[in-house]
């Protein structure tokens, strides 16, 4: 069965607290926003990025001996830069299965990616907001399957390729060089949607395949994108919020000494202003592009950030901001109380000079 597509590799990188796109168009001479995702399937009019991200194409990138493929950046308004790379190729389902192993496992593609990044940053460096000196970075694997024959010489059906390819479907997702077991790829054809009789897509923690149209691929694809930059970001506030309040932790292991229960006020409005500020981050990263009722593209989404993780580290987040809260009132009780007895102390004390000026002027 002849194949046609192409293998797409997502580098994801959070490199500040945020990207003034606007600025960031000016920088690189760049028109206006697209409307993004581009939806060829029914969706509401309003279902787009509120803030589309800004998309640069870039040099050709080289791996190993592999031609000369496109490279584009993507900026994201809350301070994420995706580097996309492209890969055509034509074979059979056995070398698609060896290219797709060695496409996810090739040497170098991350340390050439961070290069790009850098060269990126070099330009756009005065859009970014608090730029960060290390960068978390996610980063995820598509093989875009755009034709494929069936047994009578047409459009392969979905149902098609599951039952006679299931196996190297669920190979390629997982990225595994070896077969898996029966087991393990029914838990993997499991997370797979289709729209029309000759889509599909199926989903896994660190790559998707998709069997669809360039144009009917495209949004699915921004989606996934979408996904883990949402994960990244979210890591991003798990390890600032695990790190911060161990640092409260630490004080609060001290508070019985006089200085540390005086820093008490300062560490907690600086807690506060720190979960405030992630709330709000969070927020817009999570809102930046919206999905209501049961459409297709929904459902995907939900299915693609459950299986990337972007559910499981936002509740860690959101556990460490509530017990953030739950510091913070702690800690202004210890200062009020702190306050409370010194003032009592100063009142006694002032009580007690009285009383022996008083007794002195009897005498």
């Amino acid at each position: 069965m002849a194949l046609r597509g192409s293998f797409q590799v997502l580098m994801l990188y959070d490199v500040a607290d945020g990207i003034r796109l606007e600025e960031l168009r000016k920088l690189l001479g760049l028109g206006g926003p697209e409307r993004l995702p581009q939806f060829i399937r029914p969706a509401p009019d309003y279902v787009r990025f509120e803030r589309p991200p800004v998309v640069q194409p870039l040099n050709a990138l080289k791996l190993r001996e592999d031609p000369p493929h496109d490279v584009k950046a993507k900026y994201y308004d809350y301070g994420v830069v995706s580097i996309e790379s492209v890969l055509p190729f034509e074979c059979d389902w056995k070398s698609l299965v060896e290219q797709a192993t060695r496409w996810i496992d090739a040497a170098g593609v991350e340390t050439r990616c961070q290069e790009l990044v850098r060269n990126c940053l070099e330009v756009a460096g005065p859009a970014l907001v608090k730029p960060y000196a290390d960068w978390l970075n996610e980063e995820y694997y598509i093989i875009h399957l755009t034709e494929a024959e069936g047994a009578d010489g047409r459009p392969a059906a979905s149902a098609e390729l599951i039952a006679a390819h299931g196996a190297e479907i669920a190979q390629m997702v997982r990225g595994e060089s070896l077969p898996l077991s029966e087991s393990e790829r029914q838990e993997v054809l499991q997370s797979r949607v289709s729209y029309y009789p000759t889509d599909l897509v199926v989903v896994g923690w660190k790559a998707a395949f998709v069997y669809d149209s360039v144009e009917g691929a495209a949004p699915l694809i921004q989606l996934l994108e979408y996904a883990n930059a949402q994960l990244l970001e979210f890591r991003h506030y798990d390890e600032l919020l695990t790190h911060v309040l161990a640092g409260v932790n630490s004080l609060l292991e001290h508070r019985k000494r006089h200085s540390a229960r005086w820093r008490l006020a300062r560490e907690a409005e600086r807690l506060n202003t720190i979960r405030l500020e992630v709330m709000e981050i969070a927020e817009r990263t999570d809102n930046s592009i919206k999905f209501l009722s049961d459409m297709f593209y929904a459902r995907f989404y939900r299915l693609a950030a459950a299986k990337v993780g972007v559910q499981d580290y936002k509740n860690l987040v959101d556990q460490k901001l509530r017990t953030a809260a739950e510091l913070y009132r702690f800690m202004v009780d210890q200062f009020q109380e702190s306050r409370s007895f010194l003032l009592e102390l100063i009142v006694i004390f002032i009580l007690v000079i009285e009383i022996i000026l008083a007794f002195k002027g009897k005498f």
